[in-house]
């Protein structure tokens, strides 16, 4: 695997709401990210009440490597420019542990599949837009995509077989 050519750090942000059902007390999700690193403490408690409580929940860092401009670019052009954030199942307090924070759209769909894993897309911070774009524009190579021409098969080439003949013994 290649190595990230950049690493933005960013802060996550995450909500803890009352649960309406009987299975579970909360409801947690990933609502925003930071740029940089805030000097916060994680799982650090940002407001809220009974019913609805933001976390500073921790650091992460969004890798980000020369072979996925392309979907860098896409998100960036996509008109809500997103980071998406996977919580991953803990034991004990806090019950979830940052995961993965990234700006790619395909990574993200591909953490949707691993199960129990909290994956939501979140809005982009400007400042980490910014530094995503002067990526793109700096390691970004169009790849023209050659279709290959089939050639016409030679009907002289396709040889017919006898039909079988059945041999009694």
């Amino acid at each position: 695997m290649t190595a990230a050519l950049m690493r933005i750090p960013v802060g996550v942000v995450v909500e803890r709401s009352k649960a309406i059902t009987q299975w579970d007390d909360y409801i947690w999700k990933p609502v925003g990210v930071l740029p940089g690193e805030p000097a916060t403490e994680p799982w650090t408690k940002l407001s809220g009440d009974d019913n609805r409580t933001s976390f500073y929940a921790g650091t992460a860092e969004v890798e980000l490597y020369r072979s996925e401009t392309t979907n860098y670019r896409d998100n960036l052009a996509s008109g809500a420019p997103s980071l998406w954030v996977v919580l991953r199942q803990a034991d004990g307090t806090p019950p979830y542990q940052i995961y993965l924070v990234t700006a790619d759209p395909a990574e993200g769909e591909a953490m949707t599949q691993v199960g129990n894993d909290i994956v939501e897309a979140v809005p982009m911070p400007r400042p980490i837009y910014d530094t995503i774009a002067a990526f793109v524009a700096e390691h970004h190579v169009e790849r023209v995509v050659m279709k290959r021409r089939r050639e016409r098969a030679d009907p002289e080439s396709l040889g017919r077989r006898p039909p079988a003949t059945r041999t009694d013994d």
